[in-house]
């Protein structure tokens, strides 16, 4: 078996039906033996470029690994679908479980479950002593007028 991440946009009318969505690929990786390393819900946002007149759509990132079969199986999926707009598909060399950039926005949820098991929040991590703020800067005297 292979990882693969995966990315998809789902049109923002069927936002509602992504939980679903999620679900029923959820499903297609585990069936036959896979994993899931990473799931995280996105939400809506702002595309770089209108699709289908379309200005946002809500965004889904998968960490997985699967066969050949399955991962064919999920591309059909996602063809097929006309709720989603785009789906992009990557080999990983390896399983990759940590959350993702977009994960420290406040909007951002992980699926995986692993952070509210731990009681930890990705987006919370306390600050190195090395950001403090700055000490304000020493007055500077003025400049003696000229005569």
């Amino acid at each position: 078996m292979r990882h693969y991440e995966i990315v998809f946009i789902v049109h923002p009318d069927q936002s509602e039906q992504v939980p679903a969505m999620i679900d029923r690929y959820r499903t297609m990786v585990t069936g036959p033996g896979g994993r899931i390393h990473r799931l995280e819900d996105w939400g809506r946002r702002q595309l770089a470029y209108p699709i289908q007149k379309v200005h946002k759509a809500h965004y889904v990132l998968m960490n997985i690994e699967c066969g050949r079969e399955t991962l064919t199986e999920l591309e059909h999926a996602f063809k097929f679908n006309d709720a989603v707009l785009r789906h992009l598909v990557v080999a990983m060399p390896e399983a990759v479980a940590t959350p993702s950039p977009m994960m420290k926005e406040e909007k951002a949820r992980s699926l995986t479950g692993k952070e509210a098991e731990r009681g930890e929040r990705p987006d919370r991590a306390e600050k190195p002593a090395a950001e403090a703020p700055a000490q304000p800067a020493q007055p500077t005297q003025p400049a003696p007028a000229q005569a």
